[in-house]
């Protein structure tokens, strides 16, 4: 909250006005005004410190300010209350029928009991609309169609295709003619001389030499 700086008051004086007791050891500055309505009073304890440029106005009550209290500067004080002993109120700070304590320290700039901005509960509970819940809306329902009534399609079973036979062998196969029994050639002796006399003529020349040797050492014994 910003607070403009305090101007000093080129009055001097102080202001009184109606029924105003101020105890001769408390402190006013100069410029402070004391205001008191017809049938309100304002009383200043021992001790108590007006600051310059105070406003003290008294209305529909008494307005005591309570021995040793400090007001600062530029205080605004409306209304009917009490300010507590030793309380120290910031400078401009604005106070609206008070019930300050005693030991009290408000900040500068504070606002106190100022009720205009504030509306009671029950006002605002009849102020505040209930909400409206939005009501469900059905759908106009239609009269059903007749429609015919289309057969259901006849269920077709899976064709399986038709089971073969395995096939037979054929009689004709095994009917084939076996190969004849062929005739099974003995080869003698003398075939299988004249057989290894023709691949070995070395071998027969070999066998003369050696018979006619045999001959030789027979003769001569």
């Amino acid at each position: 909250m910003y607070l403009s700086p305090l101007q000093l008051s080129s009055n001097s004086q102080i202001l009184m006005s109606g029924d105003v007791v101020v105890n001769e050891s408390a402190a006013i500055a100069p410029g402070v005004i004391l205001q008191a309505d017809p049938g309100s009073r304002i009383s200043i304890a021992a001790g108590a410190c007006i600051g310059m440029g105070t406003i003290l106005h008294a209305r529909e009550g008494d307005l005591d300010i309570g021995a040793g209290a400090i007001l600062g500067a530029g205080v605004l004080v409306v209304g009917a209350g009490t300010i507590g002993e030793n309380a120290c109120i910031g400078a401009a700070t604005t106070l609206i029928n008070p019930s300050i304590d005693k030991l009290q320290i408000l900040p500068a700039g504070s606002l106190i009991g100022d009720t205009s901005r504030q509306v009671p509960a029950e006002v605002t509970a009849e102020a505040a609309p209930e909400p409206e819940t939005p009501e469900a809306s059905t759908p106009p329902v239609e009269p059903p169609v007749d429609r015919p009534i289309e057969p259901e399609p006849a269920q077709t079973q899976p064709q399986t295709p038709p089971e073969t036979a395995p096939e037979q062998p054929s009689d004709a196969a095994s009917e084939q003619p076996q190969p004849a029994n062929t005739p099974t050639i003995l080869y003698g002796q003398a075939h299988i001389n004249q057989l290894l006399g023709t691949l070995f003529p070395h071998r027969q020349a070999f066998n003369r030499s050696q018979e006619n040797g045999q001959t030789l050492s027979g003769g001569s014994g």
